[in-house]
């Protein structure tokens, strides 16, 4: 799809649409759509992740529970199972599903919130290491590095979404 598509959608039309990008929080596509038109998918990822930054910390707290947790299949969009599978966390062996699964209950009991990487381009180690250090960090820095993560999903679903022109440019 052209970001020129996006930009002719109704309201209904482009929640519908780009309502995923964001998981289970299609708010924020209708607080993007107030700002049309985009100029390209960069200006509407920043829109987006604008919406994100001025709701307020109740509603960003809602949006980064609204994330599943990593190799747990309940309630999980699809973007997010392919996103997982493309990591192989679908492919974890019994004792690492056993150890992602403690590190994720130790990182959800300490934070309140599960643990969120943008898995694309890493894979099991990379995830395990991460959510192993981030554990270290305060309440406070790993609230704000959740949503830092959250905008960098959403950017990969856009990038997945719209055709940008200048994806179409081939270095010399």
């Amino acid at each position: 799809m052209r970001i020129e598509t996006i930009n002719q959608l109704d309201r209904a039309g482009f929640v519908h649409r780009l309502g995923a990008v964001y998981e289970n929080s299609p708010w924020v596509a209708g607080q993007a759509w107030e700002e049309r038109p985009f100029a390209s998918r960069a200006e509407l990822h920043a829109k987006m992740s604008r919406a994100v930054k001025l709701a307020g910390p109740e509603a960003q707290l809602a949006l980064i529970r609204a994330h599943p947790e990593l190799a747990r299949r309940a309630k999980m969009s699809e973007d997010s199972v392919m996103e997982q599978k493309g990591a192989g966390l679908d492919r974890l062996t019994p004792e690492e599903l056993e150890r992602l699964e403690n590190l994720n209950q130790r990182y959800r009991s300490k934070f309140g919130f599960p643990f969120i990487l943008a898995v694309r381009g890493k894979d099991k180690n990379d995830i395990l290491r991460g959510l192993e250090a981030r554990l270290l960090n305060t309440p406070e820095t790993e609230f704000a590095e959740a949503l830092r993560q959250i905008d960098q999903i959403a950017l990969f679903r856009l990038e997945d979404l719209i055709e940008d022109p200048e994806d179409l440019i081939e270095d010399p």
